[in-house]
């Protein structure tokens, strides 16, 4: 019976017998190749084993030293007029210069300068790069593994209360830190970094806060270096950590809203691992979104990041399985 209706649908049209012929081959060469242990092709797959077996691009790191570090101790406390306290870091002597009230748009022009036409190395270079392009400028000598907090502020008789509305022409502040002796430039990759700090003043009252980081190179390159999304074991603020008045009113809004949560669930999420299997601990950075949220046995399994859904272009591990296995043998 099958014979015969074959041979109707070849009389009535050859290319539609030919097709079901060829598809029957493919189907029966893809259950043979399975059957042997061979790779089937991506055509006979199914999506679940296609997502599966594609393997996120892992990014090639290149470790280097950053010889510099900058925080801001009391955020809160930080305004125009009253000023504003860093705590630096640095691994070397260096040299902390502090421009207030920076143009924006000479800042970019010596960042691009930095590539292609000579290196900021020092606070000079900046500066003529700036064409004196800022207000008030301060200075610190800062020596090796020194974390005296520096006391920044505008001088009384110029007057600036504030920097004008949003977008604003210039940067409240600008820090840089450089290397002091010339011997560490030839050591280090990273031979200065530049540190865009926001401070709140009467006409942007939002709070003190570093914007953006750039790190420069000897070789001619700058990187902006950004803030990792980590979903685990991070020690997120907490209300036990603002002011008391701060901390009614945000919650108070919290609940308002029905976003109020119990402090016990917060430091029970705060405290998992791998979003996924919620056992490995968290080693790797998807780019471009930056969610740091899996171990290694997941990052294998996605192609999206499981936090914002994400197509993942690159990846990198924070540590390697060597350093992994020391750090576990040391906490033992």
């Amino acid at each position: 019976m099958a014979a015969v209706f074959l041979v109707m649908l070849y009389e009535y049209s050859p290319l539609f017998y030919i097709t079901v012929v060829f598809v029957c081959f493919l189907v029966t060469s893809g259950l043979v190749l399975g059957w042997f242990g061979l790779g089937v092709p991506v055509i006979l797959r199914n999506s679940e084993e296609t997502e599966s077996s594609t393997r996120v691009l892992k990014k090639q790191m290149r470790q280097v030293k950053n010889p510099f570090g900058l925080e801001i101790p009391h955020p809160s406390a930080a305004s125009v007029t009253k000023g504003i306290a860093l705590t630096p870091d640095c691994l070397e002597d260096c040299v902390l210069t502090c421009y207030w009230g920076c143009s924006v748009q000479k800042l970019h022009e010596a960042l691009q300068k930095h590539v292609y036409c000579f290196r900021i190395k020092t606070p000079q270079a900046l500066e003529d790069a700036l064409y004196s392009e800022y207000l008030y400028r301060q200075q610190y000598f800062i020596k090796k593994n020194d974390k005296e907090e520096k006391y920044c502020q505008l001088l009384e008789d110029a007057q600036v209360v504030d920097f004008g509305p949003v977008p604003r022409s210039r940067y409240p502040l600008i820090a840089l830190l450089t290397l002091a002796d010339e011997e560490d430039r030839e050591i280090y990759d990273i031979i200065s970094m530049v540190a865009v700090i926001h401070i709140p003043d009467e006409s942007y009252r939002l709070s003190c806060r570093i914007l953006y980081q750039y790190l420069l190179l000897a070789q001619g390159q700058y990187h902006d270096l950004k803030q990792l999304f980590m979903s685990a074991n991070s020690t997120a603020p907490s209300l036990s950590d603002t002011p008391p008045d701060e901390a009614s009113t945000d919650r108070s809004l919290l609940e308002k809203v029905g976003l109020a949560e119990d402090e016990s669930e917060l430091h029970e999420e705060n405290s998992k691992d791998c979003v996924v299997c919620q056992n490995g601990t968290v080693n790797w950075v998807l780019l471009p979104c930056r969610h740091t949220c899996l171990c290694d046995g997941c990052v294998k399994y996605f192609q999206q990041c499981p936090m914002c859904r994400q197509f993942v272009q690159e990846s990198f591990p924070l540590c390697s399985k060597k350093e992994q296995d020391e750090d576990e043998s040391t906490h033992i």
